[in-house]
């Protein structure tokens, strides 16, 4: 029988390494809850980074996560999107299944106040996109796109696709999926978006969001934007340095370069919304079954150190990979 008074952690404790490790657990206080693990998601992007070992210096205090333990470049313990029951704690949630933007860890106790109920219509598996799908609503209402506007998608991972499949379901919009893999056409047609490469891009679009993570994607989002168009930057680099083409029409076409990213809520809803509102709404919008098709891959917690370095260092074509946990059932199969 396993040790209730201890957990078990994943730690990147190295570049390029990680190991499951044990954690004390310690009975929850008041206002605390004690979660089980059933699932919980790899954000390949940032994650990626921090087993790498590229998150700049200048920004390690940006990026610390909810629940993060130790620092960069390691060992540290990082992640955040875990799905889990509540073991034990407030009477009203005994049972629940629950989101917490918590690192891979099997139990943990967190503050009430950090997990947010699944709706009835989200699965287990399904419930991981939230933070990525918070990623992606705090970018459109960064984007502000309109009614019938053109609009380019560049960069076909899970918050590209998330940010297309919001952005289709805009009166009168036309959102285009970009991205290199032709795997990603029968998706973005799932979306409700159509499909082009790079190259058979449609120009002088009204908005692009670029969230490839790849400088070369940057390139193309800025010339497929038409005249005073805004391109809003989704993707974060880590430590490198990224060039841009801001001769050619850059100036002359007026365009505007954004950034966007999840730690704020965007400018234009912050005076009404926190981030617990903006969460919840993500998984509000996951009870659409539609975005099982971003679930691509599934390993066991034991086996997260060599998932982890296999994606970061032989990318695939996966989207979303799903890591199960010893115990744990599909609870809500919708």
């Amino acid at each position: 029988m396993a040790d209730r008074a201890q957990a078990r952690a994943y730690w990147t404790v190295a570049p390029g390494r990680g190991e499951i490790r044990a954690a004390p657990l310690r009975p929850p206080g008041p206002g605390e809850v004690l979660l089980r693990a059933l699932r919980s998601g790899i954000s390949r992007g940032t994650e990626c980074l921090v087993f790498r070992g590229l998150v700049p210096a200048s920004q390690r205090t940006a990026m610390r996560c909810a629940f993060q333990e130790g620092e960069f470049p390691g060992p540290v313990k990082y992640g955040y999107a875990s799905v889990g029951r509540v073991e034990s704690g407030p009477a009203q949630l005994h049972g629940q299944r629950v989101f917490c933007l918590h690192p891979h860890q099997d139990r943990y106790v967190v503050p009430l106040e950090a997990v947010v109920p699944l709706p009835d219509g989200v699965s287990d598996a399904r419930g991981v996109l939230a933070a990525n799908m918070e990623t992606a609503l705090n970018g459109l209402w960064d984007a502000t796109p309109h009614l019938g506007d053109r609009i380019a998608v560049v960069g076909a991972g899970v918050v590209g696709c998330l940010v297309a499949a919001l952005a289709a379901r805009i009166p009168g919009a036309r959102v285009e999926m970009v991205d290199s893999d032709p795997r990603r056409a029968a998706v973005a047609a799932r979306l409700g978006c159509v499909y082009a490469t790079p190259e058979r891009a449609t120009g002088d679009v009204d908005l692009v969001i670029h969230a490839s993570g790849n400088p070369d994607g940057l390139s193309t989002a800025l010339g497929l934007a038409g005249f005073e168009a805004t391109v809003l930057e989704m993707s974060w680099y880590g430590d490198r340095m990224v060039p841009m083409p801001l001769g050619e029409g850059f100036h002359s076409r007026r365009l505007t370069l954004r950034s966007s990213q999840v730690g704020a809520v965007a400018s234009t809803r912050r005076a009404r919304w926190n981030h617990r509102r903006r969460l919840s709404l993500a998984l509000d919008l996951l009870t659409d079954p539609v975005f099982d098709v971003l679930l691509s891959g599934e390993s066991s917690f034991e086996e997260l150190p060599t998932t982890l370095a296999r994606m970061a260092h032989t990318p695939d074509g996966a989207l979303c990979h799903v890591i199960t946990y010893p115990e744990s059932r599909e609870s809500r199969d919708v």
